[in-house]
């Protein structure tokens, strides 16, 4: 499988330096489409703070993706649901560093979540 980024520089609005525009995946053997994952812990208990809720939800997307024999390197795609745009820096410092610096298509949308405590949640598509 090769993934190449899309990044057109002319006729369309520059991408900041935490996003690509688009990633073009040519021979992948399967996609997993991962649902919305909130920052709860085994006990399904909500993180406190906004940093720990972005670290559990990173913990989870990496158990459900090595559940698929996947890692965040195989992460294509990435909406992300805030409960407040006060949280979109932290979330894209937190995206960056859980993806090692690789950017990639994303969108962050504000949203009520089903729970007030939910204050964001991730849903990827990834390729293998």
């Amino acid at each position: 499988m090769q993934m190449i980024v899309r990044n057109p520089t002319q006729g369309i609005y520059p991408a900041s330096s935490d996003y690509v525009h688009a990633m073009e995946v040519q021979g992948p053997a399967r996609f997993l489409y991962v649902a919305g994952t909130m920052g709860l812990d085994q006990n399904g208990v909500a993180g406190k703070s906004l940093a720990e809720q972005l670290d559990l939800i990173w913990r989870n997307l990496g158990a459900i993706l090595a559940s698929a024999d996947m890692t965040v390197d195989n992460i294509v795609r990435l909406t992300s649901y805030l409960r407040d745009p006060a949280y979109a820096e932290e979330n894209a410092v937190a995206r960056v560093k859980a993806l090692n610096g690789r950017v990639i298509p994303t969108i962050g949308i504000v949203a009520q979540t089903l729970s007030s405590d939910w204050l964001v949640e991730l849903e990827v598509v990834a390729a293998a």
